[in-house]
Formats: C-alpha cells, sequence, structure tokens
C-alpha cells in the first residue's frame, strides 16, 4: 500500500520529468554540409547525411601519420621472406614391403604425436562354413586377452597406458580387424603387442567361458532393443545368399554358443591367421622401422599353434568359395519392444534388396552416388541438405507417408559380390503399402536422375569421403583392407575423379542392373501383413499392374 507522501512525490515526478536533462551514450554532433553522421555511427554506416541536394562526400581515409610502425600493406625490412608448408612428395605414397612369407606391410607418414597401427586379416563369418557359426563374434570377445607373453589383459592394457594407447577389435563379414593408437616412438612396444594377440593368444577355458557368456548377454540385449539393424542385417545377407559365404550369419546363433571351444576357435586361427591372409598397416610411422619390428616378432617368433600340439580336427583348409547370391525370402514374427518415454508405436520392420556390385568392380562408384541419391534416415532426423534431408528416401517417401517412421538404403560392397538394400520400418498395419512404397522407389531408381539432385549427390559423396579421412584411424583401416584387397592403395584424388565423372546414363544402367537380380526380402515384428514373395517379383520384373488410378495398388 503507498501512502499519501509516495502519492505526492509520483505526481511530482510525473509533472517534471520532461524538464531533466537528457543523458546521451555520445555527443550528438550537428552535421555540417559536408559532413557525414558521427555520434551514433549510423552516418558512417550509411556513407552520409542525405540532404535536398543528394548524397554528400564519404569519409576517406587519414593519411595523417598515427603509428612510427609500417604500414601493413608493405612487407617489414630486413625480415626473411616466408616459406609456405607445402606436403611433401612422399606423404602422398603408401609404401608397401612383402616379406618372403607373404605378410604384406604398408604405411603412410603423417604428422602428430600419435600413430595408429594394426592388422586387417582375411577372414571373417563368410568363412566360416565348414565350422560353426559364431567363430568370429567370439573372436571378438577374446581379442586382447591373456598371451604367451602378457598373462592376462590387465598387462595388456598397462602396457598400452604406458605410452597413451588404446586398442579395438572389429570384425566384419570378410575382414577382421585388430588396431592400436599410441604415442609413436612405442612403435616397438605395440608391434610385439599385436604379435602376441593375433598369434600367440592362449584363449583360456575361463576366457572362452567368459566370451560365451559375453556373446549370449549381448544376443539378449539385441533382442531387448527396438533398434534391430544388426539382426535385419544378418537376415537379408541371408535371403540374399542363402547358405553360402556371406549369407551365414555374423551373430552367432543362440545353439552354437556350446559348441565353440578352445580347439575350434585354435583350429580357426591357424589357417585363417596366416601369413598370406595378413596386412599389417600403420599410419604415421616410419616404414622401415615398422618392417624391421615386424619381422622381429611376426617371422621370428613362432604362432602358438607352431610350438603346441593341438587335437587334429576340423578342416586342413580355407573356404575360397566365390558368394553366390540367390535372393529369397527370411521373415521372423515376434514382438519388438517399444521405447515406452519416446512415444513410438510397436514397429515392423522390412528390408528389400537387389544383387549389387563388388568394390573391384567398374559399377562400384556410380552404385555408391546412387546410394548417396537414395539416401533416408529416420522420420526425426535432424539437420539440413547437407545431412541428406534433400535425398529421394526423405522427400518422396518420409515427407510423404506419415506412417512411414525410416526408410535408409544401404550399399554393402565385397570383394567378389554385393547386396544394395533400403530398410523401413512402419506399424503392422501399414506392412503391404511399405513393401508397396520402398518398392516403388526401388522401381524408380531406374528414371534418370535430374541434373541438380545428380551433382548434389556427387558433392555429397565427395565431401564425406574426404571429411572420413581426415581421421588417422579410417586411414588405417583404407590403407590396410586395399593393400590386402590389391596390393596398393588408391589415393582420395583417384575416387574424387570418379565421383566427378559419373553421368546420369551410369546412374540409369545400374539401377537397372539391380533391378535386374531376383528381390531379397528380410522382415521382422508384427508382419501379417507382409505381401507374398511373388508379388514383390512381380512388381519388380513389371509384370505386376501399373496401379493407375489408385495411390497404392502394385499388390492389391
Amino acid at each position: 500500500m503507498m501512502n499519501g507522501r509516495s502519492i505526492g512525490m509520483l505526481k511530482k515526478l510525473r509533472h517534471t520529468w520532461r524538464t531533466f536533462p537528457r543523458l546521451m551514450a555520445t555527443k550528438v554532433t550537428s552535421l555540417g554540409g559536408d559532413e557525414v553522421g558521427s555520434g551514433t555511427g549510423i552516418g558512417q554506416i550509411t556513407g552520409g547525411v542525405r540532404t535536398s541536394d543528394g548524397p554528400q562526400k564519404v569519409n576517406t581515409p587519414s593519411k595523417e601519420i598515427v603509428t612510427h610502425l609500417p604500414p601493413l600493406t608493405e612487407p617489414l625490412p630486413n625480415l626473411p621472406e616466408a616459406v609456405y608448408a607445402a606436403p611433401l612428395a612422399e606423404s602422398a605414397i603408401t609404401k608397401v614391403t612383402t616379406l618372403p612369407n607373404g605378410l604384406r606391410i604398408a604405411s603412410e607418414p603423417r604428422y602428430g604425436q600419435f600413430c595408429t597401427v594394426g592388422l586387417v586379416i582375411d577372414s571373417g563369418p563368410r568363412y566360416e562354413v565348414a565350422y560353426p557359426s559364431g567363430v568370429s563374434h567370439f573372436l571378438e570377445k577374446l581379442a586382447f586377452n591373456s598371451t604367451v607373453n602378457f598373462p592376462n589383459k590387465d598387462a595388456i592394457l598397462k602396457e598400452l597406458e604406458k605410452n597413451g594407447g588404446i586398442c579395438d577389435c572389429q570384425s566384419s563379414r570378410d575382414t577382421l580387424i585388430y588396431a592400436a593408437s599410441i604415442d609413436s616412438r612405442a612403435i616397438d612396444s605395440v608391434t610385439r603387442l599385436l604379435a602376441d594377440v593375433t598369434l600367440r593368444p592362449t584363449l583360456s577355458d575361463q576366457e572362452v567361458s567368459l566370451a560365451r557368456r559375453a556373446v549370449n548377454f549381448e544376443l539378449e540385449t539385441l533382442g531387448m532393443r527396438p533398434e534391430q539393424e544388426p539382426i535385419l542385417m544378418d537376415m537379408i545377407h541371408a535371403a540374399a545368399f542363402r547358405d553360402n559365404t556371406l549369407g551365414l550369419p555374423k551373430l552367432c546363433p543362440l545353439e552354437n554358443l556350446d559348441h565353440i571351444n578352445r580347439n575350434v576357435l585354435m583350429n580357426y586361427l591357424k589357417y585363417h591367421h596366416s601369413p598370406k591372409r595378413m596386412v599389417i598397416a600403420g599410419v604415421g610411422v616410419d616404414h622401415d622401422e615398422l618392417v624391421s619390428h615386424v619381422q622381429r616378432y611376426f617371422v621370428e617368433d613362432k604362432a602358438i599353434w607352431e610350438t603346441e600340439a593341438l587335437e587334429d580336427s576340423g578342416p586342413k583348409q580355407v573356404d575360397t568359395s566365390i558368394a553366390q547370391y540367390t535372393g529369397g525370402l527370411v521373415k521372423e514374427q515376434c514382438e519388438i519392444p517399444i521405447y515406452a518415454a519416446a512415444g513410438l508405436p510397436e514397429l515392423a520392420h522390412v528390408i528389400l534388396g537387389f544383387e549389387g556390385c563388388s568394390h573391384q568392380d567398374k559399377d562400384f562408384v556410380p552404385l555408391c552416388v546412387l546410394n548417396i541419391m537414395m539416401g533416408g534416415g529416420g522420420s526425426f532426423s535432424a539437420g539440413g541438405p547437407g545431412k541428406g534431408m534433400y535425398s529421394r528416401l526423405y522427400t518422396k517417401v518420409l515427407n510423404r507417408y506419415h506412417w512411414m517412421y525410416s526408410a535408409t538404403a544401404y550399399n554393402h560392397a565385397y570383394g567378389d559380390c554385393g547386396l544394395f538394400c533400403v530398410h523401413g520400418s512402419a506399424p503392422p498395419q501399414h506392412m503391404n503399402d511399405m513393401v508397396e512404397v520402398l518398392t516403388r522407389e526401388m522401381m524408380g531408381m531406374a528414371a534418370e536422375p535430374g541434373r541438380e539432385e545428380l551433382m548434389r549427390s556427387k558433392i555429397q559423396l565427395q565431401s564425406m569421403l574426404l571429411m572420413n579421412l581426415e581421421s588417422r584411424p579410417v586411414v588405417f583401416e583404407d590403407v590396410g583392407r586395399q593393400v590386402l584387397v590389391t596390393g596398393q592403395r588408391k589415393r582420395p584424388q583417384h575416387f574424387i575423379k570418379e565421383i566427378e565423372s559419373v553421368t546420369a546414363a551410369d546412374i540409369q544402367r545400374v539401377a537397372q542392373r539391380l533391378l535386374s537380380s531376383p528381390p531379397s526380402v528380410a522382415a521382422r515384428g508384427d508382419i501379417h501383413n507382409l505381401p507374398e514373395m511373388s508379388h514383390i517379383t512381380n512388381a519388380v520384373s513389371g509384370s505386376g499392374r501399373t496401379g493407375l488410378g489408385r495411390r497404392l495398388s502394385l499388390f492389391k
């Protein structure tokens, strides 16, 4: 409440406020006929004060000398001429040395205190036809455990931590990679460590048992997660390459957990970790020094299977079968967990795929451009045009059908074959419509792409390539994989030119090549509304209905 005195003071203030002197942040200057506005600076920005006589002259820089230093427009006296850094010729060369036993060593110099060294091995699930599927899954979990010279995992980690190092092991369908990043001065230590991990692991019964539990836990976790990509990728490969090579599962089947033991693993390592199937790659190391250490630890020191008597059981050679694309259907009716907190509904998943090409095929680069052109992602993906929001699966699928929750294109390329596929997810009642929408988009790939669309896809692919190669571990993997397959590494400039030369006719040709193969389908979840495989095959082959006058009618 205000008393009478306060009310009186307010009235007095209201009456006298106009008489207060006005405080200015800057002094207001009256302008003459040839002066430019000052004080607030607005006149300087606009270039002058406009009068009825037209615009006035703009201020010119002062010629008055205000410092004893020379102007920046002139070179400083008595200073040597600047020598700018330039890439060295040897920094663009991948050195490759092949030892008498067939082991290849590849390296590239790179500026920095740390280096990445590792092995890329011609191994993986595609070679497990004579073994219980899941051996590679076990080897991932058993990597960097006890060896002949390191009694346990803690000893390995302690060796790495002395030099600020980290390690990792990853398996894909056709390669197994052991790698470590460490201080460049510890090249001897990391080479000795990698040799022990790959050639002299002890694989004790306790470690194998712990790996079995870890694999079992991972399989249970995958079954409880809404993300279905790992499971679906195994399913679509099984559909595309039924019972051969690339169609063998990457995830260990539950029924094989008890069939994989130390003897099975050692027998697999004996034949797949042979020198001719290995490439030791290093980035940021001296090549000659790396070769000398590899000679000592990988050649002079024997592998454990050469010094230890193993049970004489299992296959005696490596499977060298060429992948055979078959096409087909793999489906699983099940309940997929829901993210309750996210408010997303129950989703059914489907992948539609066709035979692609190997990474040595002449159509590999055009197919990569087509993959970028299709693009896609989740319906809640963040980002703008640089994130692929102009791709076909965004503009023609996710932006048009509100019930589509994801649509993403994948291009899997291997040494002898490939798989191009699109993964989509939607509520179960829209399963039939989802398959039809994805089928239409796959068939639409054969249409001539627009000039702007093609240019955008090529620039995006070039950008992704160069940005990924900024990372030292990515360069290591690129060097190792290329040398493993071809014996040399093609520079990024080669692929930039290849991408630039892709034409609209190339895109149409590779799309028609894809569609000429039998389709592969993988579906998981509540899939009661999944169309018949014959309907999908007929639609792709052109014998299905065109659906004139109906929005969705390929399969109806």
